[in-house]
């Protein structure tokens, strides 16, 4: 079975996941829909894909599933919408930038027993789902400590700081996922700290570009979380997980994975210079769990669920940092 896609929103992420899906034998990808006309070209001439309206999308019955990619507060009409039409979903995150609206859209989608998947690509990533695989092995023992780097070669631009939601809920609402997949448990407590050390002008817009936070579970496990939107260096990715028995980490990746010794020492090649290289089979991944998901059966993961609970962390970390002090997950609404 060939699983019919239609693709909202042309942009970045959009050409990310456009080539997922033009990967995957299992897919084609049948239609694009973006307010910009040449951004809907381009894929349509990479792809073969129909240009139509949203519209158009929502009622063709040669749609079986949506990838939603618009802007973040287009995300949970178009969940309830493309739900009600019957199509299966895969939406970026976040679902939304409020807990109470993403659980009305939560709702819907459950009461129309629509499969919806939420963006969180970096669970695919086959370095981190190693780590993961590891745990559950029992390779190091009980997970006890977590740390997460994710730190971006450069901040986006200022327009988009302004719509973004703040970085808690934009950027670090990806590590936020990726403890809970680690930790193996649901983090009770949030202490956060933020600073404003790499523009001034992402302050001015009521923002922060470098955060560190402390994530704690019932039983007392600890993940520490490192995100700053300037490395040098390149696209900075690393995880680390100590348990009883051991220590497993997965560390940064290179285009091309080489070391050069000489009479000036050691060096290898930089690093990736962002997502859409580093994380390509992460997107390629995902997207085949979706389709299995919404062909085979199977269990969605991460699930609107999942979305929900990373947000509800993103707004105890900034309830944190404003308040100056840990918060109480129970308490952080």
């Amino acid at each position: 079975m060939t699983i019919r896609f239609g693709l909202l929103g042309a942009g970045r992420i959009g050409k990310v996941h456009a080539r997922a899906v033009a990967a995957n034998p299992t897919a084609r990808l049948a239609a694009v829909a973006d307010a910009f006309e040449k951004a809907a070209k381009e894929i349509s001439a990479a792809y073969g894909a129909e240009i139509r309206t949203i519209e158009a999308i929502e009622k063709a019955a040669d749609i079986d599933a949506v990838i939603i990619c618009t802007p973040t507060d287009t995300h949970a009409d178009l969940i309830e919408r493309f739900a009600k039409a019957g199509k299966a979903i895969f939406c970026e995150k976040p679902i939304d930038l409020d807990v109470k609206r993403v659980e009305k859209c939560l709702a819907v989608v459950a009461k129309a027993k629509a499969t919806l998947m939420v963006g969180f690509n970096r669970r695919f990533d086959p370095h981190f789902a190693a780590v993961r695989k590891a745990i559950d092995d029992g390779a190091i023992g009980t997970v006890e400590m977590v740390t997460i780097t994710s730190r971006d070669p450069g901040p986006p631009p200022l327009d988009y700081i302004a719509r973004s939601g703040g970085i808690f809920r934009d950027m670090t609402i990806h590590d936020f996922d990726m403890a809970r997949f680690l930790l193996g448990e649901e983090p009770v407590a949030v202490s956060a700290h933020a600073s404003v050390l790499v523009d001034k002008k992402i302050g001015t817009a009521g923002d922060f570009d470098s955060v560190s936070v402390i994530l704690e579970t019932a039983s007392g496990k600890q993940c520490v979380i490192s995100n700053s939107r300037r490395a040098t260096y390149g696209y900075d990715q690393r995880i680390e997980v100590h348990g009883s028995k051991g220590m497993i980490a997965a560390e940064n990746q290179r285009p091309v994975s080489i070391e050069l010794a000489n009479e000036k020492g050691y060096t290898r090649p930089p690093l990736h210079d962002f997502f859409m290289t580093r994380y390509i089979d992460a997107y390629a991944n995902e997207i085949a769990a979706f389709i299995a998901s919404a062909t085979a059966g199977k269990k969605v993961s991460p699930s609107g669920l999942d979305g929900l609970a990373a947000l509800k962390l993103a707004e105890a970390a900034l309830k944190s940092v404003k308040q100056g002090k840990t918060v109480r997950l129970d308490a952080s609404r």
